[in-house]
């Protein structure tokens, strides 16, 4: 099978460590590469970055243009801030090439709705990266659900809180000090929330209802929000989200970013499952998956550990290579789900239905 010419529009932190090192696997100590996609280059409006690229030996692009140029350039993960999103897919895709792109798949409905439509009329692969659904901490938690193991399920708490803002610099970047860009709390972790809810229970949200948490941060965007919602299997959940919550630390942190699924018989709890980690040895924390039964509690074992992020990949490169192009509408879903939670919060938490 040949390999899919990659290039990132973007190359910020979680670009360079996530998204190379990890998901092309370019990290030669702990990865092999991806077996179906090769990184050729990089670009950023922040030239400074080119360094890190070349430690990494990727080509850089002066330019998104020069980037597009290069026919050997297949597809992109554009991995830049939200409202840069719809702009730069569209002309990629209006030059024939693929894109994988960083939640959100834009920040309104209506752009969103143009660029699946552009990818449908230009057969275009495009999809966003909602890489915790291949997490196998994640997969194995929806396995015992889906099993019995807990009984009947009737409720579920995500949880995804920390610290971001509190020093001028963070508070000057795209997520707090824009709220047009939508990478609040709500845009930034409570999308990845609404997705895992969907994809622990097997179900689909069928409405939801948000208000804002109190102002502690003096930052542009919400300081964070809880929401709670019902999903088609009758099933309900809250999700709390914020940037103004120090955890004790960065221990305290990683292992709150998770759930706790309720059922009849048990309780699965999640910790640092719902984050950037994929469980391979030597990350900051191991992830943990807890099976509570009332009177005794195990901790869950998965039979392997892939890489989130070069799974993600890999799927959209099975795509183009099958020449089955996928359409993002999990992604439209999302967006729907988070930019209704805004319009609640604004609403005095008023319920909306889909």
């Amino acid at each position: 099978m040949r390999k899919i010419g990659y290039a990132i529009i973007g190359f910020g932190g979680i670009a360079e460590h996530r998204i190379a090192r990890e998901g092309f696997g370019l990290d030669a100590g702990r990865f092999a590469g991806h077996p179906n996609a090769t990184l050729l280059g990089v670009t950023d409006a922040n030239t400074a970055r080119k360094e890190a690229a070349s430690r990494l030996g990727l080509r850089w692009y002066d330019s998104v243009d020069a980037l597009l140029d290069d026919p050997k350039v297949e597809a992109v993960f554009i991995a830049t801030n939200n409202r840069s999103h719809t702009p730069l897919a569209q002309k990629a895709m209006q030059m024939g090439t693929h894109c994988l792109i960083e939640k959100p798949i834009s920040t309104t409905m209506d752009d969103a709705r143009r660029l699946q439509e552009l990818a449908r009329q230009q057969r275009i692969s495009l999809a966003v990266d909602h890489m915790m659904v291949e997490n196998a901490y994640n997969q194995r938690a929806r396995e015992l659900v889906a099993a019995g193991a807990i009984g009947e399920v009737n409720d579920i708490s995500l949880h995804m809180e920390f610290c971001y803002g509190s020093t001028p610099d963070e508070a000057a970047t795209w997520r707090c000090a824009d709220p047009l860009e939508i990478g609040g709390p709500i845009g930034d972790v409570g999308s990845h929330c609404l997705y895992m809810a969907e994809f622990l229970l097997n179900g689909t949200v069928k409405s939801l209802s948000c208000v804002y948490a109190p102002r502690t941060l003096d930052i542009a965007v919400e300081n964070g929000a809880i929401a709670q919602f019902r999903l088609d299997n009758r099933i309900q959940g809250t999700m709390r989200v914020a940037f103004d919550r120090p955890r004790g630390g960065l221990g305290g942190t990683l292992t709150n970013l998770g759930y706790e699924i309720y059922g009849t018989k048990g309780v699965i709890r999640g910790y640092g499952t719902l984050f950037q980690l994929s469980g391979h040895p030597g990350e900051p924390i191991p992830i943990r998956l807890e099976l509570d039964r009332f009177t005794d509690a195990e901790t869950v074992k998965v039979d392997k550990v892939s890489n989130i992020y070069q799974a993600v990949i890999g799927r959209h490169v099975r795509s183009i290579l099958n020449d089955r192009p996928l359409d993002a509408g999990d992604a439209l879903h999302n967006l729907e789900l988070v930019l209704a939670c805004h319009t609640s919060a604004c609403q005095n938490g008023r319920v909306i239905d889909f």
